[in-house]
Protein backbone atom coordinates (compact mmCIF):
# COMPACT_ATOMS: atom_id res chain seq x y z
CA UNK A 1 0.00 0.00 0.00
CA UNK A 2 1.19 3.39 -0.87
CA UNK A 3 2.10 6.60 1.66
CA UNK A 4 -0.92 7.72 -0.04
CA UNK A 5 -3.66 5.23 -0.04
CA UNK A 6 -2.43 4.50 3.99
CA UNK A 7 -3.50 7.98 4.26
CA UNK A 8 -6.65 7.95 2.92
CA UNK A 9 -7.84 4.71 4.17
CA UNK A 10 -6.63 5.76 7.86
CA UNK A 11 -8.66 9.19 7.27
CA UNK A 12 -11.33 7.34 6.17
CA UNK A 13 -11.14 5.22 8.93
CA UNK A 14 -11.09 7.96 10.96
CA UNK A 15 -14.24 9.30 9.60
CA UNK A 16 -16.11 6.05 9.98
CA UNK A 17 -15.18 6.10 13.82
CA UNK A 18 -16.46 9.98 14.34
CA UNK A 19 -19.76 8.96 12.35
CA UNK A 20 -20.54 6.03 14.87
CA UNK A 21 -19.88 8.20 17.44
CA UNK A 22 -22.22 11.42 15.95
CA UNK A 23 -24.84 8.65 14.71
CA UNK A 24 -25.15 7.53 17.98
CA UNK A 25 -25.62 10.86 19.58
CA UNK A 26 -28.55 11.65 16.96
CA UNK A 27 -30.51 8.46 17.67
CA UNK A 28 -30.16 9.34 21.42
CA UNK A 29 -29.35 12.65 22.43
CA UNK A 30 -33.39 14.05 21.66
CA UNK A 31 -34.76 11.67 23.38
CA UNK A 32 -32.30 11.53 26.46
CA UNK A 33 -32.89 15.32 26.67
CA UNK A 34 -36.71 14.97 26.18
CA UNK A 35 -36.62 12.75 29.15
CA UNK A 36 -34.78 15.01 31.58
CA UNK A 37 -35.14 18.16 30.30
CA UNK A 38 -37.42 20.03 33.17
CA UNK A 39 -39.12 21.96 29.54
CA UNK A 40 -40.06 19.58 27.17
CA UNK A 41 -39.82 22.46 24.46
CA UNK A 42 -35.59 22.18 25.43
CA UNK A 43 -35.87 18.50 24.47
CA UNK A 44 -32.53 19.17 21.54
CA UNK A 45 -30.65 21.18 23.87
CA UNK A 46 -28.12 18.53 24.19
CA UNK A 47 -27.70 18.82 20.26
CA UNK A 48 -27.77 21.98 20.28
CA UNK A 49 -24.78 22.08 22.87
CA UNK A 50 -23.02 19.53 20.61
CA UNK A 51 -23.33 22.05 17.52
CA UNK A 52 -22.42 24.59 20.33
CA UNK A 53 -19.18 23.17 21.11
CA UNK A 54 -18.15 22.82 16.89
CA UNK A 55 -18.90 25.89 16.63
CA UNK A 56 -17.01 27.31 19.31
CA UNK A 57 -13.54 25.06 18.51
CA UNK A 58 -13.73 24.78 14.78
CA UNK A 59 -11.54 28.32 14.43
CA UNK A 60 -9.44 27.52 16.99
CA UNK A 61 -8.97 23.89 15.87
CA UNK A 62 -7.92 25.34 12.64
CA UNK A 63 -4.86 27.53 13.82
CA UNK A 64 -4.33 24.86 16.72
CA UNK A 65 -3.64 22.43 13.47
CA UNK A 66 -1.65 25.08 11.39
CA UNK A 67 0.98 25.84 14.61
CA UNK A 68 1.34 21.84 15.70
CA UNK A 69 -0.21 19.93 12.44
CA UNK A 70 -2.99 17.76 11.66
CA UNK A 71 -1.97 14.57 13.42
CA UNK A 72 -1.93 16.74 16.80
CA UNK A 73 -4.96 18.27 16.34
CA UNK A 74 -6.89 15.01 15.10
CA UNK A 75 -5.39 13.38 18.75
CA UNK A 76 -6.52 15.98 20.69
CA UNK A 77 -10.08 16.15 19.11
CA UNK A 78 -10.65 12.15 20.09
CA UNK A 79 -9.65 13.00 23.70
CA UNK A 80 -12.25 15.34 23.76
CA UNK A 81 -15.08 12.61 22.47
CA UNK A 82 -13.66 10.30 25.12
CA UNK A 83 -14.37 13.11 27.59
CA UNK A 84 -17.76 13.81 26.56
CA UNK A 85 -18.42 10.18 26.74
CA UNK A 86 -17.29 9.96 29.89
CA UNK A 87 -19.56 13.24 31.04
CA UNK A 88 -22.49 12.22 29.27
CA UNK A 89 -22.96 8.82 30.89
CA UNK A 90 -21.89 10.45 34.13
CA UNK A 91 -24.89 13.30 33.46
CA UNK A 92 -27.54 10.18 33.05
CA UNK A 93 -26.60 8.33 35.95
CA UNK A 94 -27.20 11.42 37.92
CA UNK A 95 -30.40 12.35 35.77
CA UNK A 96 -28.45 15.57 35.28
CA UNK A 97 -30.40 17.58 31.97
CA UNK A 98 -27.44 20.11 32.27
CA UNK A 99 -24.82 18.15 32.82
CA UNK A 100 -25.96 16.27 29.67
CA UNK A 101 -25.40 19.47 27.56
CA UNK A 102 -22.17 19.95 28.93
CA UNK A 103 -20.99 16.54 27.95
CA UNK A 104 -22.73 17.14 24.11
CA UNK A 105 -20.02 20.47 24.05
CA UNK A 106 -17.23 18.10 25.24
CA UNK A 107 -18.29 15.76 22.18
CA UNK A 108 -18.63 18.86 19.82
CA UNK A 109 -14.92 20.05 20.38
CA UNK A 110 -14.35 15.91 18.93
CA UNK A 111 -16.49 16.16 15.98
CA UNK A 112 -15.06 20.08 15.12
CA UNK A 113 -11.53 18.68 14.85
CA UNK A 114 -13.06 15.15 13.16
CA UNK A 115 -14.88 17.64 10.50
CA UNK A 116 -10.77 18.41 9.01
CA UNK A 117 -10.51 14.81 7.88
CA UNK A 118 -11.83 16.17 4.69
CA UNK A 119 -9.39 18.74 4.45
CA UNK A 120 -6.55 16.62 5.67
CA UNK A 121 -7.84 13.90 2.80
CA UNK A 122 -7.19 16.85 0.05
CA UNK A 123 -3.40 18.11 1.12
CA UNK A 124 -2.15 14.49 0.70
CA UNK A 125 -3.33 13.70 -3.03
CA UNK A 126 -3.01 15.70 -6.37
CA UNK A 127 -5.15 18.66 -7.34
CA UNK A 128 -6.75 16.78 -9.49
CA UNK A 129 -7.63 14.32 -6.96
CA UNK A 130 -8.71 16.70 -4.66
CA UNK A 131 -12.97 16.03 -5.13
CA UNK A 132 -12.25 12.56 -5.27
CA UNK A 133 -10.28 12.39 -2.03
CA UNK A 134 -12.54 14.07 -0.43
CA UNK A 135 -15.34 12.14 -0.95
CA UNK A 136 -13.77 8.87 -0.54
CA UNK A 137 -12.73 10.04 3.16
CA UNK A 138 -16.42 11.07 3.71
CA UNK A 139 -17.29 7.30 2.49
CA UNK A 140 -15.99 6.23 5.66
CA UNK A 141 -19.27 7.57 7.17
CA UNK A 142 -21.09 4.80 6.09
CA UNK A 143 -19.92 2.61 8.27
CA UNK A 144 -21.62 5.23 10.89
CA UNK A 145 -24.36 4.25 9.23
CA UNK A 146 -24.94 0.67 10.13
CA UNK A 147 -22.74 0.71 13.76
CA UNK A 148 -24.53 4.23 15.06
CA UNK A 149 -27.92 3.42 15.15
CA UNK A 150 -27.40 -0.27 15.70
CA UNK A 151 -25.17 0.98 19.17
CA UNK A 152 -28.10 3.24 19.87
CA UNK A 153 -30.59 0.22 19.89
CA UNK A 154 -28.58 -1.98 21.99
CA UNK A 155 -27.12 -0.03 24.13
CA UNK A 156 -30.42 2.07 25.11
CA UNK A 157 -31.95 -0.01 27.74
CA UNK A 158 -28.61 -2.41 28.39
CA UNK A 159 -27.72 -0.80 31.77
CA UNK A 160 -30.45 1.45 34.00
CA UNK A 161 -30.67 3.96 33.90
CA UNK A 162 -31.74 4.18 30.40
CA UNK A 163 -29.19 5.59 27.74
CA UNK A 164 -25.84 5.55 30.48
CA UNK A 165 -24.19 2.46 28.20
CA UNK A 166 -25.25 4.57 25.07
CA UNK A 167 -23.18 7.17 26.18
CA UNK A 168 -20.27 4.99 27.99
CA UNK A 169 -19.94 3.68 24.55
CA UNK A 170 -18.70 6.57 23.22
CA UNK A 171 -15.46 6.49 24.72
CA UNK A 172 -14.47 3.38 23.45
CA UNK A 173 -15.32 4.77 19.63
CA UNK A 174 -12.78 8.04 20.14
CA UNK A 175 -10.47 5.93 21.99
CA UNK A 176 -9.95 4.04 18.48
CA UNK A 177 -10.18 7.40 16.79
CA UNK A 178 -7.16 8.41 19.04
CA UNK A 179 -4.90 5.29 18.03
CA UNK A 180 -5.92 6.50 14.50
CA UNK A 181 -5.23 9.89 14.80
CA UNK A 182 -1.79 8.84 16.44
CA UNK A 183 -0.40 7.07 13.52
CA UNK A 184 -1.36 9.21 10.49
CA UNK A 185 1.48 10.87 9.00
CA UNK A 186 1.38 14.50 7.00
CA UNK A 187 3.86 15.89 4.55
CA UNK A 188 5.48 18.78 6.93
CA UNK A 189 3.68 22.58 6.31
CA UNK A 190 4.91 24.89 3.54
CA UNK A 191 6.54 27.73 4.81
CA UNK A 192 4.07 30.12 3.11
CA UNK A 193 1.00 27.83 4.95
CA UNK A 194 2.55 28.09 8.79
CA UNK A 195 3.99 32.20 8.13
CA UNK A 196 2.15 33.45 5.35
CA UNK A 197 -0.31 36.89 5.54
CA UNK A 198 -2.35 36.40 3.04
CA UNK A 199 -5.18 38.30 2.14
CA UNK A 200 -7.93 40.03 4.35
CA UNK A 201 -10.29 37.38 5.81
CA UNK A 202 -13.11 39.87 4.49
CA UNK A 203 -11.92 39.86 1.01
CA UNK A 204 -11.68 36.24 0.86
CA UNK A 205 -15.25 36.40 2.08
CA UNK A 206 -16.40 38.67 -0.62
CA UNK A 207 -15.37 35.84 -3.40
CA UNK A 208 -18.65 34.48 -4.89
CA UNK A 209 -16.95 30.94 -4.72
CA UNK A 210 -16.56 31.63 -0.78
CA UNK A 211 -20.22 32.56 -0.62
CA UNK A 212 -21.53 29.16 -2.38
CA UNK A 213 -19.35 26.90 -0.77
CA UNK A 214 -20.53 28.36 3.08
CA UNK A 215 -24.49 28.23 1.29
CA UNK A 216 -23.56 24.55 0.22
CA UNK A 217 -22.36 23.81 3.87
CA UNK A 218 -24.50 25.61 5.73
CA UNK A 219 -27.36 25.56 4.55
CA UNK A 220 -27.02 21.56 3.62
CA UNK A 221 -26.10 20.57 6.55
CA UNK A 222 -28.63 23.14 8.75
CA UNK A 223 -31.37 21.89 6.97
CA UNK A 224 -30.31 18.19 7.77
CA UNK A 225 -29.64 18.75 11.21
CA UNK A 226 -33.01 20.73 11.43
CA UNK A 227 -35.37 17.38 10.33
CA UNK A 228 -32.45 14.90 11.11
CA UNK A 229 -32.86 15.67 15.01
CA UNK A 230 -36.65 16.15 14.83
CA UNK A 231 -37.26 12.57 13.00
CA UNK A 232 -36.65 10.61 16.64
CA UNK A 233 -39.56 12.69 17.93
CA UNK A 234 -41.20 12.94 15.03
CA UNK A 235 -41.32 8.96 14.59
CA UNK A 236 -42.29 8.91 18.62
CA UNK A 237 -45.36 11.21 18.34
CA UNK A 238 -46.23 9.30 15.17
CA UNK A 239 -46.34 6.05 17.22
CA UNK A 240 -43.55 4.45 15.29
CA UNK A 241 -41.15 2.31 17.65
CA UNK A 242 -37.26 3.17 18.18
CA UNK A 243 -36.48 0.03 16.19
CA UNK A 244 -38.35 2.16 13.01
CA UNK A 245 -36.27 5.50 13.99
CA UNK A 246 -33.40 3.25 13.93
CA UNK A 247 -33.76 2.23 10.49
CA UNK A 248 -34.61 5.24 9.17
CA UNK A 249 -31.47 6.62 10.85
CA UNK A 250 -29.44 3.95 9.31
CA UNK A 251 -30.83 4.63 5.95
CA UNK A 252 -30.36 8.39 5.94
CA UNK A 253 -26.82 7.96 7.12
CA UNK A 254 -26.16 5.44 4.36
CA UNK A 255 -27.93 8.12 1.78
CA UNK A 256 -25.45 11.21 3.38
CA UNK A 257 -21.98 8.73 2.64
CA UNK A 258 -22.58 5.77 0.06
CA UNK A 259 -22.84 8.41 -2.63
CA UNK A 260 -18.88 9.59 -1.50
CA UNK A 261 -18.03 6.03 -4.01
CA UNK A 262 -19.46 8.17 -6.37
CA UNK A 263 -19.58 12.42 -6.03
CA UNK A 264 -15.97 13.06 -6.65
CA UNK A 265 -16.21 11.55 -10.21
CA UNK A 266 -19.44 13.48 -10.87
CA UNK A 267 -18.50 16.33 -9.90
CA UNK A 268 -14.85 15.80 -12.27
CA UNK A 269 -17.86 14.84 -14.99
CA UNK A 270 -20.39 17.31 -14.64
CA UNK A 271 -18.61 20.61 -12.64
CA UNK A 272 -19.55 21.47 -8.68
CA UNK A 273 -22.21 23.75 -9.35
CA UNK A 274 -24.29 20.94 -11.18
CA UNK A 275 -23.88 18.53 -8.44
CA UNK A 276 -24.90 21.56 -6.10
CA UNK A 277 -28.10 22.32 -7.91
CA UNK A 278 -28.64 18.42 -7.40
CA UNK A 279 -28.14 18.19 -3.96
CA UNK A 280 -30.58 21.05 -3.45
CA UNK A 281 -33.29 19.59 -6.00
CA UNK A 282 -32.82 16.41 -3.83
CA UNK A 283 -33.56 18.15 -0.68
CA UNK A 284 -36.50 19.79 -2.28
CA UNK A 285 -37.75 16.39 -2.47
CA UNK A 286 -37.21 14.85 0.64
CA UNK A 287 -39.47 17.93 1.96
CA UNK A 288 -42.13 17.21 -0.62
CA UNK A 289 -42.40 13.30 0.80
CA UNK A 290 -42.39 14.64 4.04
CA UNK A 291 -45.30 16.91 3.96
CA UNK A 292 -47.14 13.58 1.90
CA UNK A 293 -47.73 11.46 5.14
CA UNK A 294 -46.26 10.28 7.99
CA UNK A 295 -45.75 6.70 7.68
CA UNK A 296 -42.76 4.86 8.47
CA UNK A 297 -42.21 4.79 4.22
CA UNK A 298 -42.69 8.20 4.28
CA UNK A 299 -40.03 9.09 6.78
CA UNK A 300 -37.58 6.63 5.38
CA UNK A 301 -37.56 7.68 1.70
CA UNK A 302 -37.49 11.31 2.87
CA UNK A 303 -34.57 11.05 4.97
CA UNK A 304 -32.85 8.81 2.70
CA UNK A 305 -33.42 11.91 0.25
CA UNK A 306 -32.14 14.41 2.62
CA UNK A 307 -28.91 12.24 2.89
CA UNK A 308 -27.78 12.30 -0.14
CA UNK A 309 -28.97 15.51 -1.16
CA UNK A 310 -26.63 16.76 1.78
CA UNK A 311 -23.70 14.56 0.52
CA UNK A 312 -24.18 16.45 -3.01
CA UNK A 313 -23.78 20.20 -1.22
CA UNK A 314 -20.92 18.90 1.04
CA UNK A 315 -18.83 17.31 -0.71
CA UNK A 316 -19.47 19.74 -3.97
CA UNK A 317 -18.85 23.12 -1.46
CA UNK A 318 -15.65 21.77 0.74
CA UNK A 319 -14.38 21.04 -2.90
CA UNK A 320 -15.77 24.69 -4.14
CA UNK A 321 -13.88 25.57 -1.22
CA UNK A 322 -10.27 25.10 -2.29
CA UNK A 323 -10.58 27.56 -4.71
CA UNK A 324 -11.17 30.43 -2.41
CA UNK A 325 -7.43 30.74 -0.47
CA UNK A 326 -3.95 30.18 -0.85
CA UNK A 327 -2.16 28.18 1.18
CA UNK A 328 -1.07 30.83 4.05
CA UNK A 329 -4.95 31.87 4.20
CA UNK A 330 -5.99 27.64 4.61
CA UNK A 331 -6.73 27.98 7.51
CA UNK A 332 -8.59 31.02 8.41
CA UNK A 333 -11.28 30.36 5.37
CA UNK A 334 -11.24 26.62 6.13
CA UNK A 335 -11.94 27.75 10.08
CA UNK A 336 -14.55 30.70 8.89
CA UNK A 337 -16.49 28.35 6.51
CA UNK A 338 -17.08 25.46 9.32
CA UNK A 339 -17.95 28.53 11.95
CA UNK A 340 -20.27 29.49 9.79
CA UNK A 341 -21.91 26.30 8.72
CA UNK A 342 -21.66 24.95 12.82
CA UNK A 343 -23.74 28.66 13.79
CA UNK A 344 -26.15 27.35 11.00
CA UNK A 345 -26.35 24.03 12.31
CA UNK A 346 -26.72 25.78 16.13
CA UNK A 347 -29.82 27.71 14.83
CA UNK A 348 -31.24 24.74 13.04
CA UNK A 349 -30.87 22.02 16.44
CA UNK A 350 -32.50 24.38 18.55
CA UNK A 351 -35.08 25.57 16.34
CA UNK A 352 -35.56 21.68 15.53
CA UNK A 353 -36.73 21.00 19.32
CA UNK A 354 -39.38 23.99 19.57
CA UNK A 355 -40.82 23.21 15.98
CA UNK A 356 -41.46 19.95 15.86
CA UNK A 357 -42.97 20.01 19.85
CA UNK A 358 -45.10 23.29 19.57
CA UNK A 359 -46.06 22.97 15.12
CA UNK A 360 -45.23 19.75 14.41
CA UNK A 361 -43.39 17.91 11.51
CA UNK A 362 -45.44 19.24 8.53
CA UNK A 363 -44.40 22.87 9.93
CA UNK A 364 -40.71 22.13 10.30
CA UNK A 365 -40.68 20.78 6.76
CA UNK A 366 -42.20 23.62 5.43
CA UNK A 367 -39.40 25.95 6.79
CA UNK A 368 -36.78 24.31 5.66
CA UNK A 369 -38.07 25.18 1.96
CA UNK A 370 -36.97 28.56 1.72
CA UNK A 371 -33.19 27.65 2.67
CA UNK A 372 -32.97 24.98 0.15
CA UNK A 373 -34.37 27.90 -2.84
CA UNK A 374 -32.16 30.03 -1.69
CA UNK A 375 -29.08 27.09 -2.12
CA UNK A 376 -30.63 26.88 -5.64
CA UNK A 377 -29.88 30.19 -6.17
CA UNK A 378 -26.94 31.02 -5.70
CA UNK A 379 -25.47 27.60 -7.54
CA UNK A 380 -27.49 28.42 -10.19
CA UNK A 381 -26.24 32.32 -10.43
CA UNK A 382 -22.72 30.71 -9.93
CA UNK A 383 -22.95 28.47 -12.65
CA UNK A 384 -24.30 30.80 -14.97
CA UNK A 385 -21.27 33.13 -14.04
CA UNK A 386 -18.92 30.38 -14.89
CA UNK A 387 -20.74 29.44 -18.41
CA UNK A 388 -20.19 33.00 -19.32
CA UNK A 389 -16.71 32.90 -18.43
CA UNK A 390 -16.02 29.57 -20.42
CA UNK A 391 -18.25 31.44 -23.75
CA UNK A 392 -15.69 34.61 -23.39
CA UNK A 393 -13.06 32.78 -23.17
CA UNK A 394 -13.87 30.64 -26.10
CA UNK A 395 -15.12 33.80 -28.35
CA UNK A 396 -12.63 34.65 -31.31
Amino acid sequence: MTALHRSLTLLATAQALLLTNGVTLVAINALAGYALAPDKRLATLPVVGYVLGSAASTLPASLFMRRHGRRAGFMLGACCGMLGGAIGALAIFRQDFWLLCGATFCSGIYHAFGQYFRFAAAEVVPTEWKSRAISLTLAGGIVGGFIGPAVGKLTRDLLAPQYVASYASLIGFALASLAIAASLRFPPAAAEEQHGVGRPLAEIARQPVFIVAVLAAAIGYGVMNLLMNATPLAMDFCGLGFGDTALVLQWHVIGMFAPSFLTGHLISRFGITSILLAGAALMAGCIVIALAGVTLLHFWWSLLLLGIGWNFLFVGGTTLLTEAYTPAEKARTQGLNDFLMFFVMGASSFGSGLLVTSAGWSVLNQVALPFVALTALASATLWLRRRGRRGETQDP
